[in-house]
Formats: C-alpha cells, sequence, structure tokens
C-alpha cells in the first residue's frame, strides 16, 4: 500500500513540474522573410592551354537559424586544344548546415569564421558531340551529387566570403568535376 501511494506522490510532482514547461512561451521570433533571403554565386575563371569560365548567381534561404537551401543557374564556358569548345548549362540546388557559426567561440583567436557542412544537385546539360557520346539529340542531361564543407569568412553581418571543397559522388566520367572541387564564393 505504501509502495501505491509512493508511485502515485512521484507521478502527481512529475505531471505538476511539466505543466509549466508546455505554458512557457518561446522568445525567439522568426525573422521576417527578406532577412532571412540570400543571394550571392561564385564566378570561375581559368585562362591558359584549357580556358574554363563559369558563372553560377543563386538565391536562398535560412530555413533555420544554421541551415540554408539555395538554387540557381550555371553557365560555363569551356574550351580544350585539341577538343574544341562547348557550353554548358544548367542549374543545381544544395542545402548548407553551419556547423560552428562562429571558430572564435571555441578557440579565442580573434578569427569569426564558420565550418559548414554543403551538400549539392546539379543538373547539367552537355553537347553531344564534344563529350563524343551517340545519343540522337544535339545535347544530353547529367546530374551530380556533390557533398563537402568549407569554412565562411563573415564580411559583415549579412555578407561572407566561403570556400567550399565538394566531392562529386557520381561522377559520369565526362571530366567536369576535380575532386575535390574548390569554390569561392560570395553570399549576401
Amino acid at each position: 500500500m505504501c509502495v501505491l501511494n509512493k508511485s502515485r506522490l512521484v507521478l502527481l510532482v512529475v505531471l505538476l513540474s511539466v505543466i509549466p514547461v508546455f505554458s512557457q512561451e518561446s522568445d525567439r521570433e522568426v525573422p521576417p522573410l527578406r532577412e532571412r533571403m540570400f543571394y550571392g554565386g561564385n564566378i570561375g575563371l581559368a585562362f591558359g592551354t584549357i580556358t574554363d569560365i563559369e558563372v553560377s548567381p543563386l538565391a536562398g534561404i535560412w530555413v533555420l537559424p544554421r541551415l540554408g537551401i539555395a538554387a540557381g543557374p550555371t553557365f560555363r564556358y569551356y574550351k580544350h586544344p585539341y577538343f574544341g569548345r562547348t557550353v554548358i548549362f544548367g542549374g543545381r540546388t544544395y542545402v548548407e548546415y553551419m556547423l560552428i557559426q562562429d571558430i572564435d567561440n571555441i578557440i579565442p583567436l580573434g578569427i569569426h569564421s564558420g565550418l559548414f557542412f554543403h551538400g549539392e544537385y546539379e543538373l547539367l546539360s552537355l553537347e553531344t558531340a564534344f563529350f563524343d557520346e551517340s545519343f540522337d539529340s544535339k545535347r544530353f542531361l547529367t546530374g551530380t551529387f556533390l557533398i563537402g564543407g568549407g569554412i565562411s569568412q563573415y564580411i559583415s553581418q549579412r555578407s561572407s566570403l566561403n570556400l567550399s571543397f565538394l566531392w562529386a559522388l557520381n561522377d559520369a566520367g565526362y571530366g567536369i568535376y576535380s575532386n575535390p572541387e574548390i569554390r569561392i564564393s560570395f553570399i549576401f
């Protein structure tokens, strides 16, 4: 009988202690949409024996304070001395998670940078003749998953310069990606 009363008392204490937790309101308000939106992209330039020019603008939104998603078009001009030249275009979408928002909070060195994880899917339209494929159409599509991470150097409260190291998980062998794919992008 005494055990039954003790268990009822414990149950009553637990229930009474949980009720205030449910009644508390969150002090965090979700910022307006325009404050969570971001824009940017990357520009790649390589001149020499091989010419490679890439422009990839993007637009995204911070879904959570550490989780952002973005998408945008990709345009690339590629010229090789033996194979000729081609234009590659398509689009990409990615998700980025900030693992550490400010390294200075962990190691106080005065370096206010963040570390992030990056996952991306890129769908590109390639020229059939340039890539020596036997498709019936002049162009064909290839999709690639890229995964990696990087460092984000904050320039202001809303802008940063990002250095990413990405690996192509399913490169179809067209030589589009180098592993790792190193990208420098600007976000504002």
